[in-house]
């Protein structure tokens, strides 16, 4: 990495106590390193999006890094080989768990950064409970509401899974990663479904009779549109929104990291 951050797990532990007693602001990225992503796209897609939109953002700040968190709830996807996933009670003890630790130690500015969709309520529910409890209010950005303007660029129907964004930022992280030849646009019953001010749990399959659930390959979208460049123009406006949205929250956390440790 290089930047004015760094990531915990590279320190010592007294590095780690000089980082959080100097009040830096601690990101803590959360994505599955094991979660189907249709054909083309390894099961560790949001790790490489949790790990690269953290690095973003240490570039830039002095910010303290925690491990990305790899294992959550995701329920969509059980009935592919290999995809792991945790109960919602599980996951949000294991985030009270990770995040608490961190507050015992001495952390006060925490920001998460998750990039799965089903996590989302769990972890907005569990750091109110944090912040009820402990007084330390936990910022947490969803990659759901990041880079919108810069999806403006995207051709697909419609997406939200191994599709045309998500294959785009694959190509600009890990494009070695990727097997586009086994690409498929695959939008399932959606383009078809009443569109409601509703949501409807799914758990993907290929059944044509399944609503929601219909998947021919795991996917949501045509990541046949998918290059580099789209995932580097979204890569950019997440990091950026990350970056400003950090500044914005804590104006009075340090702009320089700790001196080094004789």
């Amino acid at each position: 990495m290089r930047g004015p951050g760094a990531w915990l797990e590279e320190l010592t532990w007294p590095e780690v106590r000089a980082w959080l007693v100097h009040g830096s602001i601690v990101v803590v990225p959360v994505g599955a390193v094991a979660k189907e992503h249709g054909h083309h796209l390894p099961l560790m897609t949001d790790w490489l999006l949790a790990r690269e939109l953290a690095n973003r953002v240490a570039a830039a700040l002095p910010v303290l890094v925690a491990p990305v968190v790899c294992f959550g709830f995701y329920p969509a996807f059980v009935r592919y080989p290999g995809s792991q996933h945790l109960s919602a009670a599980t996951f949000a003890a294991l985030i009270e768990e990770l995040l608490g630790k961190l507050i015992d130690d001495g952390a006060r500015r925490i920001a998460v950064v998750n990039t799965g969709v089903s996590t989302e309520g769990t972890l907005d529910a569990t750091v109110r409970e944090l912040y009820a409890r402990t007084g330390v209010r936990i910022s947490v950005a969803h990659i759901s509401r990041l880079g919108r303007r810069a999806e403006a660029g995207l051709a697909q129907k419609l997406g939200g899974h191994g599709d045309e964004a998500e294959t785009s930022m694959i190509l600009a992280i890990a494009p070695e990663r990727v097997r586009m030849e086994r690409a498929r646009t695959d939008y399932g019953n959606m383009p078809d479904y009443p569109a409601t001010v509703f949501t409807e749990p799914a758990i993907f399959r290929d059944d044509p009779a399944g609503g929601v659930d219909h998947s021919v390959t795991g996917v949501r979208g045509d990541p046949t549109l998918a290059t580099a460049g789209k995932g580097e123009r979204l890569l950019r406006a997440m990091a950026e929104e990350l970056i400003d949205g950090l500044r914005a929250l804590h104006p009075d956390a340090p702009t320089s990291p700790p001196e080094p440790m004789p």
